[in-house]
C-alpha cells in the first residue's frame, strides 16, 4: 500500500476516511469506473474514488442510493434502454468543455457572443 493516501486527501481518501472504512465500513459495491461504496452499521454512505476525487464520477442510481433516495444497491448490470446516455463526469473547465461556436437565432445561423 501506497503511504501517501495517508498524509493527502487528493488521494482519494485521508486516514480519517481509511481508519473509519477499515472498522466501521460494509462494502456494498462498485460502479463501472471503479468507484468504491461503503456504509456503517448507523445507514451512513460513503464512497472511495478510484482515481481522482470529482462527485460528478457518481453515477446517477448510486447517487440516489448515496442520497437515501432509495435502497436498493444498484447493478451495473440492469438493462439500460436504448436511449439511456452513459454516464460522464463533469467536463466544464477542461478541454474537453463544450464550446458552442454557433446558435441559431431564427432561421440565421451566427456566431456565438460572449457575455460582455
Amino acid at each position: 500500500m501506497n503511504l501517501k493516501i495517508f498524509f493527502t486527501w487528493w488521494n482519494r481518501q485521508t486516514l480519517g476516511t481509511f481508519l473509519k472504512t477499515l472498522f466501521f465500513g460494509k462494502y456494498v459495491g462498485r460502479d463501472e469506473f471503479g468507484n468504491k461504496y461503503y456504509k456503517s452499521k448507523q445507514n451512513e454512505r460513503w464512497v472511495i474514488y478510484s482515481n481522482k476525487i470529482e462527485a460528478t464520477k457518481i453515477t446517477s442510481d448510486w447517487f440516489m442510493w448515496m442520497h437515501h433516495t432509495i435502497d436498493k444497491i444498484p447493478n451495473n448490470n440492469e438493462k439500460k434502454y436504448n436511449w439511456q446516455k452513459n454516464h460522464s463526469e463533469n467536463k466544464t473547465g477542461t478541454k474537453d468543455s463544450y464550446k458552442p461556436t454557433k446558435i441559431k437565432k431564427g432561421d440565421k445561423l451566427r456566431k456565438y457572443e460572449t457575455w460582455k
